[in-house]
């Protein structure tokens, strides 16, 4: 077993480079299914989640390599479902994204639901109930969901129950191989759904878009391989900046994906902390800041403030002044690692399962801590920095998940961070 041995309470100081966007890789990587040409994919970030999908897709018959770090040259021309590695789908969230993709190339696939991170309820209801729509046939036994073409198309006009990302994604997978115009309402248009919508539109699906969170695509039997750079990761790229503000330091970050981030910036510079934003090289510098106070923070969908910051902003908020209250509507179980906070001298109260009110500033202790998700993970590594005294975190395997190699990256802005085995 691994943790990391994290010594904080100084600033540091430097320049930290974003990696590619993981929760975007991932239905690039299922969009390789669509067809049977050579697919180019640059920029993929080293870490466990995007290892998991290559190898699930080497067992469906991918022939994959590289011929350059972080490129994967993908080429799909024969699929064999019998033969996928079903105990990864059942434990990996990303492998919810092969529904779509397998289901449009081959029509009828049987598939564990798939695991994740514990976060609260991620139920698959809006991917089955869009693909439903679609005249797909559904039907379950245990763990084992079972979906089949229909003869006949079913709506060209999918309403979405939920801004899901996934289930957006999973619909355009879909409808791509469709030779009949579908549109989505309800679409999510975060990040993850536009990289997805601009490789499409590279494999030769037309794709339109009329007004906010509606998206209408058409599909072709047939589609063209693509070559494509993915863009840098915006969660990532706010952790970074998250952390440069809670430890008051002087850090430039590479690689800044704005376009993803502007509710997020707004908020911070309205709170005081000072940042030098360089549109045009996409790059931007945190500054020590004197007086910081976030007041409220709510996730939203695109264009809004992403879910998956709210772990690291609640990190920060225990260095504000006065109360900040931070919600997130669509996941229950996100504030769980807030409770390691607490033994570190955070003051953070439960309202209730979205909702939590923390009162700063308080000193942070260094502790033993345990990570239990990924954006929690690197909460507490955020957490451990800016607390006196040395701090352990335990299953940092979650960490590794999302952020490749955390650890080397940070020592290069001064932090004291080790990988040790225990």
């Amino acid at each position: 077993m691994e943790q990391f041995l994290i010594r904080g309470g100084k600033p540091l100081k430097g320049e930290i480079e974003v990696r590619g966007a993981k929760n975007a890789a991932f239905p690039l990587l299922a969009a390789t299914l669509l067809t049977d040409k050579v697919c180019l994919i640059r920029n993929l970030p080293l870490i466990e989640d995007i290892f998991r999908m290559i190898e699930v897709l080497k067992s469906l018959g991918a022939k994959i390599s590289c011929p350059e770090p972080r490129t994967l040259r993908i080429s799909n021309k024969k699929i064999e479902l019998s033969k996928i590695k079903k105990e990864i789908v059942s434990v990996f969230r990303g492998s919810i994204l092969l529904y779509g993709s397998l289901l449009a190339r081959i029509g009828k696939i049987s598939l564990p639901q798939p695991g994740g991170c514990l976060i609260g309820a991620r139920p698959i209801d809006t991917h089955l109930d869009a693909f439903s729509q679609l005249g797909v046939r559904i039907s379950q036994k245990g763990n084992l969901l079972t979906l089949q073409r229909g003869t006949k198309i079913g709506n060209s006009v999918i309403l979405l129950n939920e801004f899901s990302v996934t289930a957006t994604c999973n619909t355009l997978l879909f409808s791509a191989l469709l030779a009949k115009e579908i549109t989505i309402k309800i679409a999510d248009e975060d990040y993850q759904v536009q990289e997805l919508l601009k490789i499409l539109g590279k494999m030769g699906v037309k794709i339109k878009k009329i007004g906010h969170h509606l998206i209408t695509i058409q599909g072709k039997r047939e589609l063209k391989g693509f070559n494509h750079t993915l863009l840098p990761d915006p969660i990532e790229a706010g952790t970074f900046i998250i952390l440069a503000a809670a430890t008051k330091s002087k850090v430039l970050i590479k690689n800044v994906p704005f376009e993803f981030l502007e509710l997020f910036l707004k908020k911070l510079k309205s709170a005081g902390l000072p940042l030098k934003m360089n549109l045009q090289k996409k790059s931007l510098e945190v500054l020590p800041w004197k007086s910081l106070r976030l007041g409220k923070v709510q996730s939203l969908p695109y264009p809004g403030i992403h879910s998956d910051l709210l772990s690291p902003l609640a990190v920060l908020a225990t260095q504000a002044q006065g109360a900040t209250l931070i919600q997130d509507p669509l996941y229950e179980g996100r504030f769980k690692y807030l409770e390691e906070l607490n033994r570190m001298g955070a003051q953070i109260f439960f309202a209730d399962p979205h909702r939590i009110i923390i009162q700063g500033p308080t000193p942070l202790y260094g502790r033993k801590l345990g990570s239990i998700d990924l954006r929690g993970g690197a909460g507490l590594i955020i957490a451990a920095l800016v607390a006196e005294g040395e701090s352990t975190i335990d299953n940092i395997y979650q960490i590794d998940r999302g952020y490749e190699r955390i650890e080397e990256r940070l020592q290069r802005i001064g932090a004291n961070i080790k990988r040790i085995k225990v």
